[in-house]
C-alpha cells in the first residue's frame, strides 16, 4: 500500500493522517556538533550540513495506563493490564493524541493540540521508547581567512553561501555526511538538505537558517479572506541551470512530483496539517491521490494560486522545506502526462537542474562533491567559484583536515574540543555569541547558540524489552552526559521537544522536568544506577543481550560506554558498534536495530514537525521509508490491537 493510501484510509477510519519521517531532520554525526537540520534522526551536532557549525551535534516502572507494569508478566511489556486485562497501552496513548491532532488542525484548536502533544510526551516517557539527553548548543568555527554571514538557530544547511568569501582562494572548502540522492522529492536528511538548498530555490526559504521567511523566486503573494487560498506572484526572469525561465508551470510540476512520484518520501508535507500544508486533493477509491486532482491552479506565466483544506498558519514554513526546491517541468517522467527529459538517476547523482546560486560540479560517493557558481543566479552570484565538500565522518579524520587548513567552516569533534578555549565577546539580538577559539595555537572565529535540535538514544521495542529500556534510562544521567561526555555542547534535554517550543510555555516545562522519575529524588536527571537495578530484579530479567549502535563517533561511543559500565553486574551484557550515518538510517529502515543513536533537528518551529514521528503506526519499520516515515521504534507492536 503506497504512503497516500495508507493516510487516506486511516483518516477514514478516523486516525492518523501523518506519515512522519523519522528524521526528516535526521542529522548526522550528532557528537562534534556539526548538524541538526532537517529532524530526521541524527545528524552530527548542531547543524553540520556542511559540518560548518555545529556543537554536535520517570520511573515509569508502574506503567503508566498499563495495568501492573512492574513486572510487565501479565501484558506485554506490563502494558496491558493485570492478567492480561486489555487497557489502554501507552502506544494507544501515543496514537490517539496524534489522531487529535491531526483532525483538528484549525488555529482555534491550538489548546487542544497542545494537550496532545504533552500526551504524546508522557507515552514516549512512560514506555521509554527513546532516551533524549540533549539540545544542542551550535558552534561553528573558521578560519580566519573567512568572511561570512553567521548561520540561525534553523541550522546551516538552509546557509546558500552566496556572500562567503575566502582570502586569497575561489575555493569555498566545507564537509558533509554520506548521501546517496540530490533530489529533492527524496531528500529527509541534513545531508542531502545542505546540497540541494544551495542549488535549488524555493517559493520561499529561511536565509542562513534565521527562523524569518524570506521570499526566494516568489516576488509577493496574497492570501484570500477566508484563509484558505495562496496567490503567488513569482519572479520574472529566474533562470533554471540549464537555461530555461522559471514559470507558475515549473512550479506546478514540482509540487506534483512531490505528492504524487512513487520515490517521494515527504508526500505528507503536501496533504496533511499541522504537520504540513493540508492542500486540497482527490484520492480514488484505493485512497490514492488522483493525478492531477491537488488545490493548484496555474492563472498565468508568473501567478500560482494554491488552496488549503483549512486555514493553517505555517503553509509558507512547510514551503520553506527542501523537498518543495523547483525544477524544470516535465524534467522526469515519474508522474502522469509527463515522459520526462532524464532519468531519475541522473537528477540524484549526476546533474541539478535548479535555479540556485550554485549547480552540481561531480560527485565522487562517499569521497567529496564539486558544486559550481551558477553565473547567471536571478539574485547577485556567489563571491567564490566552487564549493568542495569533503564527505568524511569519521573524527579523526575531520581534524586532520581541519589542522591542515582543508576546511574553512566547521565543527571540532568533541574528543579534541576544549571549552576553556573559547571567548565570546559580543551577543547580538538573536542570543547568537561571536568571539575567537583556539585550536593547536591557531585562533579561529567562534559562533555559539541554542538549536532546535535534540539527541537521543531510540530503541526498538520489537527487540528490547521496557525494564530493560527503563533501566537504561535510570542510569543514563542526562546532567552528567552533556557535562562529562559532550564537554558542555548541549543543555539536558528532558523531553523530545526543546524548551524553546513547549507546547505549554517555559512554566509548563519546568513543571514536566521537576516531574521527571528517571533521576533522584533531589536531581531529575541525576544517574540512578540503584533504581536500574532493583527495577531489573523486580521484573526477573534474566541474561539479556543489548547491542547499541552509534554514530562513527567516540563521543558516541564513550557515551555508550558510560551507560554500559553503570550497570555492569546487571543481567544486561551491552555491545557497541558503530556504523556510518547512511547505513544507520539503512538499519533503522530495515527494523535491524535495538537501541541507537540519533537526533532531530526542527526545520521550522512547530511541534507537530518533529511529533509525527512517534504515531505508533508511523514507527512500523516494515513499511519504512515508502509507507511509513516514523522513527525506527516499531512502537505499533504494542498498541492493543496487535497484542
Amino acid at each position: 500500500m503506497n504512503s497516500t493510501r495508507r493516510r487516506r484510509l486511516l483518516a477514514a477510519l478516523g486516525g492518523s493522517a501523518s506519515v512522519g519521517l523519522a528524521g526528516c531532520s535526521a542529522i548526522f554525526g550528532g557528537d562534534d556538533g556539526d548538524d541538526g537540520e532537517d529532524g530526521e534522526d541524527g545528524e552530527d551536532g548542531s547543524d553540520g550540513s556542511d559540518g560548518e557549525d555545529g556543537s554536535d551535534g520517570e520511573d515509569g516502572s508502574d506503567g503508566e495506563d498499563g495495568g501492573d507494569g512492574e513486572d510487565g508478566e501479565d501484558g506485554e511489556d506490563g502494558e496491558d493490564g493485570e492478567d492480561g486485562e486489555s487497557e489502554m497501552t501507552n502506544a494507544d496513548k501515543a496514537q490517539a493524541a496524534w489522531e487529535t491532532i491531526s483532525t483538528n488542525p484549525a488555529p482555534e484548536d491550538q489548546d487542544l493540540r497542545n494537550e496532545a502533544y504533552v500526551e504524546i510526551e508522557e507515552a514516549v516517557r512512560d514506555d521509554m521508547v527513546m532516551i533524549n539527553f540533549g539540545h544542542d548548543v551550535g558552534e561553528t568555527f573558521w578560519r580566519q581567512e573567512v568572511d561570512w554571514e553567521r548561520r540561525g538557530a534553523l541550522g546551516n544547511s538552509y546557509h546558500q553561501h552566496k556572500t562567503t568569501s575566502v582570502e586569497g582562494s575561489d575555493r569555498l572548502q566545507l564537509r558533509n555526511a554520506t548521501n546517496s540522492s540530490l533530489d529533492p522529492v527524496e531528500s529527509d536528511d541534513t545531508a542531502s538538505a545542505t546540497v540541494i538548498h544551495k542549488c535549488y530555490d524555493k517559493l520561499v526559504h529561511y536565509p542562513r537558517g534565521v527562523p524569518e521567511i524570506e521570499n526566494q523566486v516568489l516576488d509577493s503573494f496574497e492570501l484570500s479572506d477566508d484563509g484558505l487560498t495562496y496567490t503567488f506572484n513569482l519572479k520574472e526572469g529566474v533562470q533554471f541551470h540549464n537555461g530555461e525561465e522559471l514559470t507558475a508551470n515549473d512550479v506546478y510540476y514540482s509540487i506534483r512530483r512531490l505528492a504524487e512520484a512513487e520515490q517521494s518520501v515527504r508526500a505528507e508535507f503536501v496533504f496533511e496539517a499541522p504537520n504540513g500544508i493540508g492542500m486540497v486533493h482527490e484520492t480514488d477509491d484505493e485512497g490514492n491521490v488522483v493525478p492531477d486532482s491537488l488545490g493548484l491552479e496555474v492563472v498565468d506565466d508568473y501567478t500560482l494560486e494554491l488552496t488549503t483544506e483549512n486555514p493553517n498558519p505555517a503553509v509558507l514554513d512547510v514551503l520553506t522545506y527542501q523537498a518543495f526546491g523547483i525544477l524544470p517541468e516535465g524534467l522526469v517522467g515519474d508522474i502522469e502526462g509527463y515522459d520526462g527529459e532524464i532519468d531519475v538517476e541522473t537528477l540524484r547523482t549526476q546533474e541539478s537542474f535548479g535555479t540556485g546560486p550554485w549547480q552540481l560540479e561531480s560527485w565522487s560517493q562517499n569521497e567529496e562533491m564539486l558544486l559550481s557558481r551558477f553565473d547567471d543566479y536571478h539574485g547577485t552570484p556567489a563571491e567564490q567559484e566552487e564549493i568542495i565538500y569533503r564527505i568524511v565522518e569519521d573524527s579523526e579524520a575531520r581534524y586532520t583536515l581541519q589542522i591542515e587548513g582543508n576546511l574553512d567552516i566547521f565543527s571540532v569533534p568533541t574528543s579534541y574540543y576544549n571549552r576553556d578555549n573559547y571567548t565570546v565577546e559580543e551577543t547580538d539580538d538573536r542570543g547568537r555569541g561571536v568571539g575567537t577559539y583556539t585550536l593547536e595555537g591557531t585562533e579561529l572565529g567562534y559562533q555559539r547558540l541554542t538549536d532546535l535540535v535534540t539527541r537521543y538514544f531510540g530503541f526498538n521495542v520489537a527487540n528490547t524489552e521496557r525494564p530493560v529500556r527503563q533501566a537504561v534510562a535510570y542510569v543514563l544521567g542526562q546532567n552528567e552526559l552533556v557535562e562529562e561526555v559532550f564537554e558542555g555542547r548541549q543543555t539536558p534535554a528532558f523531553s523530545f521537544t526543546p524548551p524553546a517550543i513547549w507546547p505549554t510555555g517555559q512554566d509548563g516545562y519546568d513543571q514536566w522536568v521537576s516531574e521527571w522519575q528517571y533521576g533522584t529524588e533531589d536531581e531529575p536527571g541525576a544517574s540512578n544506577v540503584q533504581a536500574a537495578r532493583d527495577l531489573l530484579d523486580e521484573n526477573g530479567i534474566e541474561e539479556t543481550e543489548l547491542t547499541v549502535t552509534t554514530y562513527q563517533s567516540p563521543t558516541y561511543q564513550n557515551a555508550a560506554t558510560l551507560i554500559r559500565d553503570k550497570l555492569a553486574g546487571t543481567n544486561l551484557n551491552f555491545s557497541l558498534e558503530e556504523a556510518a550515518f547512511s547505513d544507520l538510517i539503512q538499519r533503522g529502515y530495515d527494523g535491524d536495530l535495538q537501541m541507537y543513536s540519533l537526533g532531530w533537528a526542527w526545520s521550522w518551529e512547530s511541534v507537530a514537525y518533529g511529533h509525527f514521528g512517534f504515531e505508533p503506526k508511523n514507527t512500523d519499520t516494515s513499511g519504512m521509508p515508502e509507507d511509513n516515515n516514523g522513527y525506527y521504534l516499531d512502537w505499533h507492536t504494542n498498541l492493543s490491537e496487535n497484542q
